[in-house]
């Protein structure tokens, strides 16, 4: 166990206090001692001078769960919001999938939304590929962005990819330390390569933090069913099955199943990470925000925003490869203050990450 961490603060990835000391006192979970944290990673958002997306018809293809999800989509939505008020877009057309819809479902969306003249078009989700991939060639005057997904080489399709792995690594540094059992659990929507990124970094920041920690795993759903994404009642009793074996801080990468995980974890007394955007201060599950420590934020309204913006400048070659660490593409939600007595130790990872020391894997270990 390591006392207490005197380490230099840095600025933080969300709003929020970041406590008036800075020293973290660890848990007896903690067997590592903490990196200290360096300068600040600079955002990649926040283009100079006033810009003018007032003739954009954007169209928006959500995944299933759409807008109101708490998460994945609604972090989309606030992307395209951000722009209807600082860039004066006024025609936005928004649809969203269904649970398991087949690949005609998705390409129709697409088309129909480019035939409309909707230019740029944002589909939100891997699911979209093949769809984006179809439809992309037919109309090759649009402009297409896809999230999650960078197989497409056609000129006119933007990919918008994210390092998850990394901002779950500092998700799982952050179960450690306000873990009592040493004992923390994962919660994945759907188990494919996108969603065991999630879990290969909360598992890898958990380690880093512990040798002694203890991490439950589980899925809602196999590959393909796209359900463990809008399951509620699923994710309650799968993280409730974790809570049971001994975890007292669960990670949840599950969409709007989500809501579920928190729910179990009020109902046992227990913590919870959220996921995507900062779900602490999301509506549709302020319920059981008490419970909620900190979210991992993929900063999907950050990529959306800027695709927009580069999109309005004509500047698309401009944006990240890929939106991580150091361009604040991933990060951790500080709102409610329940984390501000670590923020140094989690920032001195973040800095690790960055400058190459630490180099967080993509798939799980096991």
């Amino acid at each position: 166990m390591v006392g207490v961490l005197a380490l230099a603060g840095c600025a933080k990835d969300s709003g929020g206090s970041g406590g008036s000391s800075n020293n973290a006192a660890a848990g007896s979970c903690v067997t590592a001692t903490a990196p200290s944290a360096g300068a600040a990673a600079a955002s990649s958002s926040a283009a100079s001078g006033k810009v003018d997306g007032s003739s954009m018809r954007v169209g928006l293809a959500f995944d299933i769960g759409g807008r109101g999800d708490a998460s994945f989509n609604d972090a989309a939505a606030a992307g395209v919001d951000k722009a209807k008020t600082d860039l004066g877009v006024k025609d936005v057309r928004e649809s969203t999938a269904g649970a398991n819809e087949d690949e005609a479902a998705k390409e129709q969306r697409l088309t129909q939304l480019a035939s409309a003249g909707y230019n740029p078009v944002v589909a939100v989700g891997f699911a979209y590929a093949d769809a984006v991939k179809a439809v992309s060639a037919k109309f090759a005057g649009t402009k297409f962005a896809i999230i999650d997904d960078d197989s497409i080489t056609a000129p006119n399709v933007t990919p918008l990819v994210f390092s998850e792995e990394q901002g779950s690594f500092l998700a799982g540094v952050a179960a450690v330390y306000k873990s009592k059992n040493c004992h923390v659990g994962f919660v994945g929507g759907v188990n494919t390569p996108l969603i065991q990124k999630f879990q290969a970094g909360y598992e890898q920041g958990a380690k880093a933090a512990s040798s002694k920690v203890v991490i439950e795993k589980d899925y809602l759903t196999p590959a393909g069913d796209f359900t463990g994404f809008q399951d509620p009642a699923k994710g309650n009793v799968v993280a409730a099955a974790e809570i049971s074996k001994g975890a007292d801080v669960v990670y949840q990468a599950a969409g709007a199943s989500g809501k579920g995980v928190f729910e179990a974890a009020k109902s046992a007394g227990v913590l919870a990470i959220g996921v995507d955007s900062d779900q602490y201060n999301q509506k549709t599950v302020e319920t059981t925000r008490d419970v909620i420590i900190t979210s991992m934020l993929k900063r999907v309204d950050v990529a959306v925003y800027d695709y927009l913006t580069a999109v309005a400048t004509n500047t698309l070659s401009s944006l990240p490869k890929r939106f991580d660490l150091k361009v604040d593409g991933v990060g951790y939600a500080t709102s409610g203050g329940k984390i501000n007595d670590i923020v140094p130790v989690l920032d001195g990872y973040k800095q690790e990450i960055i400058s190459g020391k630490i180099t967080v894997s993509t798939t799980p270990s096991n």
